[in-house]
């Protein structure tokens, strides 16, 4: 079952349980120049030009976490790749997900921006850029 977790649930998740680890499932340029949390192991969904689903998404994440009873936190911009991402690494038999919903930068506002309502960013959460 995969459960949604605001950022600062997430956060609170990390710091409670130090088995849980935090995927950023982001493009490179998105973690390398966005920003990204500095636990956060990066492994895209999907990557920039075509956006097509990294075929090798699951298997890159079991080179990481073998244990499939590990909790795993993923992150996106938004939390809607984040999402399909956790179904995938669901139907691979990971039985501790959590969908980090407004993700990074948050939902669009009123002005088409992110970064002003939620998200990992705006409530000040530890981030770092590279």
């Amino acid at each position: 079952m995969i459960e949604n977790l605001n950022p600062q649930e997430a956060w609170d998740l990390q710091q409670q349980n130090p088995k849980a680890v935090l995927i950023d499932v982001r493009t490179k340029m998105e973690h390398l120049f966005v920003g990204h949390p500095p636990s956060a192991i990066h492994i895209p969904w999907k990557e920039s030009l075509d956006w097509q689903i990294n075929s090798y998404f699951v298997e890159q994440t079991r080179l990481v976490i073998e244990d499939l009873n590990t909790p795993i936190l993923l992150l996106c911009r938004s939390g809607h790749r984040s999402l399909e991402a956790a179904v995938a690494l669901e139907n691979a038999g990971y039985s501790h997900l959590f969908n980090i919903v407004d993700g990074f930068e948050g939902s669009l506002d009123s002005h088409n921006q992110r970064g002003n309502l939620n998200g990992w960013r705006f409530l000040g959460l530890p981030w770092q850029q590279s």
